[in-house]
């Protein structure tokens, strides 16, 4: 199959493989003090545990997974406000099928919808605009949620609602900027990474240019990977040598896709719509500034913010539930106390788990929980000895 089984070839691999070997003995760490490169984007998660990535590494490199899903950074008061919206009267609340399933303080969309709330997932915001116009009698609000990925769509949707003047559609805006969240970990004193395996998605639209400050201000390297298991050693790699070399810059991996400035029409879209918050609500993370969008004055009347009033409130994650420090990244899925038992795909108590890109749900869904049993057990021998 032509450009993907060129990405999936066993003989380039094992060659990288060896690169990544050479260049982690190169740089002496140990497997109690190793290189600590972090994901930032969960679709590289999921793709590293899938083809078994991280199991083949040198113990000397830890893989660190970072806040890239969309569904899983969105805090518990984003999810009640959401789930306030979808229960009023008259109202058609449509959202991605990630977020149905995200548990809110009480319940969760889905629950919602079993109560009689009319709740619909779509593939994207033009299948809400569609169902505003063959349903005039109610209000259709969109949940727009994820990175700079999703932002496009959403900002044009709102242009052609505004172009139809279509007035029973709105937009519930909770997008997120990557490059704030990444300064909030750098600042973090719990978290000491050595560089960053950028995220592929995300740059195809915002480009590699965001990225100087991390290399620039904060001196880590960070390569943009795409999302093949070739992909993501080659960028291992590339990481590594700018550390052996004494490098830091951003060099882009993911060339065949990505491209210095970004994309230039979905950027435009995005400023015309969206102007930047002056902070936003991280679940792990807190309150970031500058780090979310929200709808232009201008475009008011698409906004749901403007035409409900909302709970607006911060809500504690569920206290058995670490979701917050495994986006930050202080803690693997399986050091949660209810990895794999209380919490399970089927019954999430935390947003890791519920998502595609979630990764608890990476863990669980790629056979690491029969590891990770076998590594518990392990290690209460150990210390009966």
């Amino acid at each position: 199959m032509k450009y993907v089984n060129e990405f999936r070839n066993p003989q380039t691999a094992q060659a990288l493989f060896k690169q990544i070997k050479c260049l982690s003995f190169l740089l002496e760490r140990t497997p109690e003090n190793p290189l600590k490169l972090m994901e930032i984007c969960g679709g590289h998660t999921h793709s590293i545990f899938k083809y078994g990535i991280e199991a083949a590494l040198p113990d000397t490199i830890e893989l660190i997974h970072g806040p890239g899903c969309p569904v899983c950074v969105m805090p518990r008061g984003k999810l009640d406000d959401a789930i306030a919206i979808a229960e009023q009267p008259n109202i058609i609340f449509t959202t991605f099928g990630d977020a149905m399933r995200v548990p809110g303080s009480k319940k969760s969309l889905l629950q919602a919808k079993a109560e009689g709330a009319d709740v619909r997932m779509v593939y994207s915001p033009l299948d809400a605009l569609s169902i505003a116009k063959e349903n005039l009698d109610k209000e259709v609000v969109f949940f727009g949620i994820g990175f700079e990925t999703t932002a496009p769509s959403t900002a044009l949707t709102i242009l052609q609602a505004e172009a139809e003047g279509i007035k029973n559609f709105s937009i519930f805006a909770n997008h997120v900027l990557v490059v704030p969240a990444l300064e909030a970990l750098l600042n973090n004193p719990d978290l000491q990474l050595d560089g960053f395996i950028g995220p592929g998605h995300v740059s195809t639209i915002i480009g590699t240019k965001p990225y100087q400050i991390i290399a620039e201000t904060y001196h880590k390297p960070l390569v943009v990977s795409g999302f093949e298991p070739l992909d993501i050693l080659q960028s291992i790699v590339m990481v590594l040598q700018q550390i052996a070399d004494g490098r830091c810059e951003v060099e882009n991996q993911y060339s065949r896709l990505v491209r210095v400035e970004g994309n230039t029409v979905a950027l435009d879209a995005i400023n015309k719509v969206f102007t930047v918050r002056d902070e936003f609500e991280w679940r792990g993370l807190g309150n970031i500034s500058e780090s979310g969008l929200k709808i232009r004055d201008n475009y008011a009347h698409f906004d749901a913010e403007a035409k409900f009033t909302l709970p607006n409130c911060q809500v504690a994650d569920a206290a058995a539930c670490q979701c917050g420090e495994i986006l930050k990244g202080v803690l693997k899925p399986w050091q949660c106390k209810v990895f794999g038992t209380a919490c399970t795909p089927e019954n999430p108590i935390g947003t890791c788990m519920v998502s595609s890109e979630g990764a608890c749900a990476a863990y669980y869904k790629y056979g690491r929980l029969s590891t990770i049993r076998k590594q518990a057990k392990s290690q209460k021998s150990e210390a009966k000895v």
